[in-house]
């Protein structure tokens, strides 16, 4: 087996040295160019960007790379283009695509299912207005099809005469654990250090001149680094409790899966029913249903990953008013995941407020993991010194009270 087939195979299992070795953070400290706190889709991406860049790299996790209460974990994510007049995701979200197709092919297994995202809309939404007229300057491929369009090429679902069908042919489903994962095994192979490990909260105070030093383990190890990245994922006020105090909202999101084949579905896409989502059986995995509302709040080290019996409920109203045919599929599966949003939805990309060594990355609100490329292109700039804070993604425009802006 060669090299190539060697990193296939790791990112098909899931494993890195990270996984079967578990190493401690190494007894005499290295320096490294760059440290990257968390193995989530934030901190991956940067980490191959750093790498790219010839910087040396170390990442360090917690648990392991996606592991099953992060951000990143699970089964699958959407991807797609439209995000009504926000140019910024639109084109961030375009970039990213190259990136996960690449990826995807370098798999054993399929990363990216580009099976199309279909919007389903009231005629003239607003939304959907504002997607027609950005993809168009964006130069991204859509189709618009009326009611009796959407049941001719796709009977499973019913629509009104009054809603319509928005597509975007290039968008489909990532299958983000693995993703993840596979990237992990690539940058390990590549010559990227990861380490075993909890690090304590940093504090301004922690530097010398402004300049953070090195972080500590809780089991008293010390890893010394010219540039420090906390990409930390739902813990992210916790690691870094001073710059993002009252900023981090973590809520919890339900996701049902239900016995449904692709034979019943047909060549059904990703779905779009606003506040809903879905994905038909990728993988043989069930028909996932989830709401992009937010849930509650939650505290990620003590909530129980169960769901109420509301979500079945919910799932099954929408699968009775938007596919009727499987509205009494046995219900296989379902999770809690979270989303950990800023107070507005716009991402945190900035540096650490009296470090000049240190930048945090998070609040992926519920649609970051489509963007990891170009969240990771943007912090190895900040870190290189060759980009600058964007201001929507500046620690200065958060608040502390929850009014979500972008879908």
């Amino acid at each position: 087996m060669n090299r190539r087939e060697s990193l296939k195979l790791l990112g098909t299992l899931g494993i890195s040295s990270l996984a079967v070795q578990c190493k401690a953070s190494r007894d005499t400290p290295r320096a490294y160019d760059v440290l990257i706190v968390g193995a989530g889709v934030f901190g991956i991406w940067t980490a191959m960007y750093l790498h790219r860049m010839g910087k040396s790299v170390a990442v360090i996790e917690a648990v392991g790379p996606a592991h099953s209460g992060a951000s990143s974990g699970g089964e699958s994510r959407v991807t797609r283009c439209g995000y009504g007049d926000e140019d910024l995701y639109t084109e961030w979200a375009c970039r990213s695509m190259a990136e996960w197709r690449a990826l995807s092919e370098r798999a054993a297994l399929p990363l990216f299912h580009e099976i199309g995202v279909l919007w389903i809309h009231l005629d003239g939404e607003e939304l959907i207005e504002a997607n027609v007229s950005m993809l168009t300057r964006h130069g991204v491929p859509f189709s618009r099809w009326p009611a009796r369009e959407v049941r001719a090429r796709f009977p499973i679902i019913q629509i009104a005469d009054d809603e319509a069908g928005f597509f975007e042919p290039q968008g489909g489903g990532l299958m983000a654990r693995r993703a993840v994962q596979q990237m992990a095994a690539e940058l390990e192979g590549a010559g990227v250090t990861f380490l075993h490990g909890k690090v304590k909260p940093i504090r301004a105070a922690d530097g010398t001149g402004g300049v953070l030093p090195s972080v500590a383990t809780v089991d008293g190890k010390l890893i010394e680094a010219e540039q420090f990245v906390f990409a930390c994922g739902p813990w992210l006020d916790r690691v870094c409790p001073e710059a993002m105090a009252g900023r981090l909202f973590v809520t919890q999101q339900d996701v049902a899966y239900f016995a449904v084949d692709r034979a019943q579905t047909g060549a059904l896409p990703v779905w779009v029913d606003l506040p809903f989502y879905g994905l038909p059986s990728l993988e043989n995995r069930g028909f996932k249903v989830a709401n992009d509302t937010h849930g509650p709040r939650i505290d990620i080290l003590k909530t129980d990953r169960c769901v109420g019996p509301e979500t079945e409920a919910q799932a099954r109203a929408l699968l009775a008013r938007r596919f009727p045919s499987l509205a009494e599929s046995p219900l296989t599966e379902t999770l809690v995941c979270q989303y950990e949003s800023s107070s507005n939805g716009d991402f945190v990309l900035d540096g650490y407020p009296g470090l000049d060594n240190v930048w945090i990355a998070g609040c992926g609100s519920g649609h970051g993991f489509k963007h990891g490329p170009a969240v990771g292109a943007h912090l190895a700039g900040l870190v290189s010194g060759t980009e600058k804070t964007i201001a929507r993604f500046s620690l200065g425009s958060k608040e502390t009270r929850q009014q979500r802006e972008i879908q």
